[in-house]
């Protein structure tokens, strides 16, 4: 899925990568001119004496001829002539040149005072056009008071998440077993057949959990393949089905990948012959049925399933990468992206001579097996193809119907209803669009449902609808989408299509549903850990977020554009990327409560906790953003927009994009929120302590002092820090000139991209990009990309020393369906790729 939980390199974190590529002819006549910009930076003023702040001017592109460029320095909150010294000139680019500094003297004393700012501005342009004509120096104070920055713990009376809305909707979600414990990555879940049934769990690290529903306190290991099984990006125990007469028969059997030399994975389909239904043991033993090498580490598929005619079917993606590069899909010599259908139950299949026989009324029956790699003709096993990633797929219990969801590229989402022999469509078409069509046939079969990626970005199939507990969705298909959290139903239009109908709006992670034995609908939620249920709604209730700002406890009853009094401000040392918007952050903790540091630092913070974050751009408030763990324990996010007046914030359901000074602004839907405020993330991303290891000034107090000792002292923390701050970690701000080029891209990236690219991160990469890990083991330090290299020779994640051909900085630089981050921004972070392509270019190994 995106791909497989991404989005993204999707960094398809989440869950994809498209491919392509570009090229450009300059025109002699008239040669487009560089653009320049000014990057901001940020510097420890010291004591006594003066320390050199070194603003970064950079032009787009070398030039043949000479450019130059006029600056001055201005006052923001620091004063020239006492906390800096003004500076104004011209700039020159030699021919060939792309790289310039500027440089101001900043005054150091030992005044306790907040950060200042002074701001450079760049005018008079000759040969050359400015693109960022502003940069914001910011001179960090490093003299503390004595005394914490509060007296006394914030009393938080009001600023305290609600209960978890109850849409208007047809169904609701529950967690049907609140006391379970949290099941990491779950892929899939299936209900055992017979009487006292217990449900199956497949993990995408290798382990098979089971547990009772009727005493759904604790997990057992079932099988455990975690020693074989590879779980790069979507990789992993994928896919599961029982025998068609299980337990009489004693066999299941499943889908995952391993390693494999040239290419890197493969799939594997094997049958498991148990010496125990209950407890398997060391007399169980694996047959291996079918191999198939992928291309690439997405794209998998991966599910299994036995059909109504007691054949085995399973469902393989395109080999990966982005676009279908080495059109897999629409060629049948390959078992890629197609639904293979065969015979394990008949009485020719034997072991290991025969492991599977070809149904006679197969496409390609008469040709000779294929798998694991390339074959001459047709493949047998082929029942259906065309398909991109039909990453979830299932069969109608009451008509034998196989439906099917395929996650698309870059653009639609699709459902299909698949017929034996039919061709659908990809590469050649996305959804009912053409996509690639350069010599392709007729007789493609379009979807019978899609839905564009402003809804979005990664199908999950799931089951038509046989219970009973929900009248309104019997015979109806019920799936979702894993990327925005979105149900929907599949509603007939009485003329052989279909409509959408969009049943709920979650910020949920769906990855797979489930049936239990009266036909109801389960599905795992990958964004929590959890298991969940869909159930008819109750009476519409209301809304229990509040409709505009000043209702919401969260602000000054006096003055909304204040803070209530009992938050907690608080800043990080390197901040999130947010358009260049101006942030100002807000912790509202429950009283009675603490917040508890884990043992990588991070803070896990209470039920009842609201985070909140002010976005202002041009010295107005744009946004307010709330991240709430509800009492449930779920987190959710929640957005509100402000007016022209600055009096009132509105609620924004569903996110919506709006220009503010032409300027194109994102609040994003309840749903995108939780794509970058991962579960293997913590949630709450910015509060970690190496991140508020650093002065604050507390406005109540106007004492400038440590963060984590004040927080500390008044007792905020479940346990007292470990030692006094200058002990503990700290993460330097991505604009310290003071700091070290690689500590402070490291920073960047932890801050911007590591939410979802670490371990357990949803996206189809493997790589660690947390500020902890050590280069070589980012697993992106010349890494050859698995999502496609954008047409980039020799591409690497990370190529040491040449940024030009590393994907990290590519993808950055852009905001397509190819750039990162992939949501919630519109404006490359151009100091960002400077000091990132600085890093990259000074590497000189992996070390």
């Amino acid at each position: 899925m995106r791909e497989y939980f991404a989005f993204i390199f999707s960094f398809s974190m989440l869950l994809s990568a498209c491919g392509g590529s570009g090229s450009s002819e300059q025109d002699a006549v008239s040669p487009m001119l560089p653009s320049i910009a000014i990057h901001n930076v940020s510097i420890s003023e010291g004591d006594s004496g003066t320390v050199t702040m070194v603003f970064s001017v950079t032009l787009s592109t070398s030039s043949a001829s000479i450019v130059s460029v006029d600056y001055a320095t201005s006052d923001g909150s620091a004063t020239a002539g006492v906390d800096y010294q003004a500076t104004s000139g011209s700039l020159q680019f030699s021919a060939g040149t792309i790289d310039q500094t500027i440089n101001v003297t900043i005054e150091g004393d030992t005044e306790i005072e907040a950060n200042e700012t002074l701001v450079v501005t760049l005018s008079a342009p000759v040969n050359a056009t400015i693109s960022q004509a502003n940069a914001t120096g910011i001179i960090t104070t490093d003299d503390f008071s004595s005394l914490p920055g509060l007296d006394n713990r914030p009393d938080n009376q009001t600023c305290i998440a609600p209960a978890r809305p109850n849409e208007d909707s047809t169904v609701a979600v529950i967690d049907p077993f609140p006391a379970l414990p949290n099941i990491s990555q779950p892929t899939k879940m299936l209900l055992e057949p017979g009487v006292d049934p217990r449900w199956f769990i497949l993990r995408k690290s290798g382990q098979l959990v089971t547990f009772d529903p009727d005493n759904a306190t604790t997990t057992s290991t079932y099988l455990d393949l975690s020693g074989i099984v590879r779980t790069a990006s979507e990789g992993g125990l994928l896919g599961m089905a029982f025998h068609p007469d299980y337990p009489n028969t004693p066999e299941i059997f499943l889908s995952y990948t391993i390693d494999h030399s040239g290419p890197a994975m493969r799939s594997v389909i094997s049958r498991f012959i148990l010496d125990n239904v209950t407890n398997p043991g060391g007399g169980t033993v694996e047959q291996v049925i079918l191999r198939v090498d992928q291309d690439f580490d997405n794209h998998n598929g991966g599910d299994i399933a036995f059909g109504l005619d007691g054949n085995l079917y399973i469902g393989l993606g395109d080999g990966g990468s982005g676009g279908d590069p080495n059109d897999r899909a629409q060629d049948t010599t390959r078992l890629l992206g197609s639904m293979l259908r065969i015979d394990v139950l008949g009485p020719g299949v034997s072991y290991p001579a025969n492991p599977y026989a070809i149904p006679v009324d197969n496409p390609f029956a008469g040709n000779a097996k294929c798998g694991p790699g390339a074959n001459a003709a047709a493949c047998p096993e082929i029942y259906a193809w065309g398909l991109r990633n039909p990453w979830r797929w299932s069969f109608d219990s009451a008509t034998g119907g196989l439906w099917l969801a395929d996650v698309g590229q870059g653009s639609y989402e699709e459902v299909d209803v698949i017929e034996r022999g039919g061709n659908y469509g990809w590469r050649c078409r996305e959804g009912a669009h053409n996509y690639n069509p350069a010599g392709c046939g007729t007789g493609l079969i379009d979807p019978v449902s899609e839905y564009p990626h402003s809804l979005g970005n990664s199908i999950t199939g799931g089951y038509v609808y046989r219970g009973s507990a929900i009248p309104g969705l019997i015979g109806r298909y019920v799936f979702a989408d894993y990327g925005s959290g979105r149900f929907w139903a599949l509603q007939s239009d009485g003329l052989g299509g279909f409509t959408n109908d969009q049943l709920i709006d979650t910020n949920f992670g769906p990855t797979s549903f489930g049936v239990d034995q009266y036909g109801e609908l389960y599905f795992t939620d990958i964004n929590n850990s959890r298991l969940r249920k869909l159930v008819p709604a109750g009476p519409p209730a209301a809304d229990t977020i509040p409709t505009l700002l000043s209702a919401t406890g969260c602000t000054d009853p006096a003055d909304i554009t204040r803070p209530y009094t009992g938050l907690l401000p608080y800043d990080i040392n390197a901040p999130f990327w947010s358009d260049g918007a101006q942030k100002d952050r807000y912790i509202g903790l429950p009283n009675g409560t603490t917040i508890t540091r884990n043992a990588e630092d991070d803070w896990e913070f209470p039920n009842g906790s609201v985070i909140v974050k002010n976005f202002s751009l041009n010295g107005n408030l744009v946004e307010t953003r709330h991240l709430m763990r509800h009492p449930d324990g779920v987190w959710a996010g929640y957005t509100y927009e402000w007016n022209a007046q600055q009096t009132e914030a509105s609620r924004v359901k569903g996110g919506k994009n709006v220009l503010i000074d032409g300027q194109l602004w994102t609040f994003p839907s309840e749903g995108q929120c939780m794509e970058c405020h991962t579960s293997t993330a913590n949630f709450a991303l910015g509060p970690e302590t190496s991140q508020l290891n650093k002065g604050f000034t507390y406005p109540s107090t106007s004492r400038t002092s440590n963060q984590l000792e004040t927080i500390d002292h008044v007792m905020m923390f479940t346990s007292p820090l470990p030692g006094a701050a200058s002990s503990l970690p700290v993460m330097p701000d991505p604009a310290d000139s003071g700091a070290s080029v690689s500590e402070r891209a490291r920073a960047y990236l932890h801050t911007n991209c590591a939410q979802c690219h670490r371990p357990g991160g949803p996206t189809p990469s493997t790589m660690d990009l947390r500020y902890t890990t050590s280069l070589v083991n980012t697993n992106a330090c010349d890494a050859t990309p698995l999502q496609g290299d954008l047409g980039i020779a020799s591409a690497r994640l990370i190529a040491p020393g040449d940024a030009a051909r590393s994907l990290v900085i590519a993808r950055a630089n852009r905001r397509d369906s190819q750039g990162m981050p992939p949501l919630g921004s519109n404006q490359v972070d151009s100091s960002g790729i400077n000091l990132l392509t600085t890093w990259i270019n000074g590497l000189g190994d992996c070390n």
